[in-house]
């Protein structure tokens, strides 16, 4: 077993499961050095050759991005945004399975760490789970419409975005931001067995087949990305 931590998070290295588990105190808010640090810890699990486990602090996976930092707005919200985006992106194309425990809350980019994911496994209980730009008065990123589209059902896909709809954990299941639920006792055990079955795969032909399955969805985020950069 190999562990190492930072002030937000704590990397451990299991067989082969490499657990990041995000911890800022707060809200897991995905900052620019929050971000930072779970590229570092992504780096460090490919060198692993790791199945990769991204998990929560009890009650909170991530309320999104930094709020005053995006609300000032300027140079710093703009590379906040692109950062939390290509880390997405990074997860969508990722060359070992992802699984997320999200153990609370999920909003915002939050929410798009969730979709960008291979397995979501959420927590019983009075969570959020929400993509709720609209309702703090923010015009939905082009990432973001792109993400949602080729993971939410269609029926949920509008409800979600347009309407700033709040689902429960057990709603999202039909939604599409997880895709099971368990107790908060049991949340980051399952995870641990999703990812050690996930293990077992033929890993280059797991990367391929994800790649070749989003070969289309990954060049159109790509853009949508950049279409992004160029409105801040």
């Amino acid at each position: 077993m190999t562990i190492s931590k930072s002030p937000l998070l704590k990397y451990q290295l299991t067989n082969s499961i490499a657990t990041i588990s995000l911890d800022d105190g707060k809200a897991n808010v995905m900052s620019i050095q929050m971000v930072a640090e779970i590229n570092r810890a992504l780096d460090q699990a490919v060198a692993d050759r790791a199945v990769v486990l991204l998990a929560g602090r009890p009650g909170m996976f991530s309320a999104g991005f930094d709020l005053p930092v995006l609300r000032a707005g300027g140079l710093e919200a703009s590379l906040m945004m692109r950062a939390g985006f290509e880390l997405a992106l990074r997860l969508l194309a990722f060359p070992t399975p992802v699984v997320v425990a999200c153990t609370g809350h999920a909003v915002a980019m939050g929410v798009f760490l969730l979709l960008a994911s291979d397995y979501r496994v959420g927590v019983e209980g009075a969570f959020k789970i929400s993509a709720n730009e609209v309702a703090i008065g923010l015009t939905m990123p082009h990432f973001a419409i792109e993400l949602c589209r080729q993971r939410l059902a269609p029926a949920h896909f509008n409800r979600a975005l347009i309407n700033a709809e709040i689902f429960t954990p057990q709603q999202a299941i039909s939604a599409g931001f997880v895709d099971q639920v368990v107790p908060a006792s049991d949340i980051l055990n399952v995870a641990e067995i999703k990812a050690t079955e996930l293990s077992k795969l033929n890993m280059p032909a797991h990367a391929a087949t994800k790649l070749r399955i989003r070969e289309h969805v990954l060049p159109a985020i790509r853009s949508a990305i950049e279409r992004d950069s160029l409105s801040h």
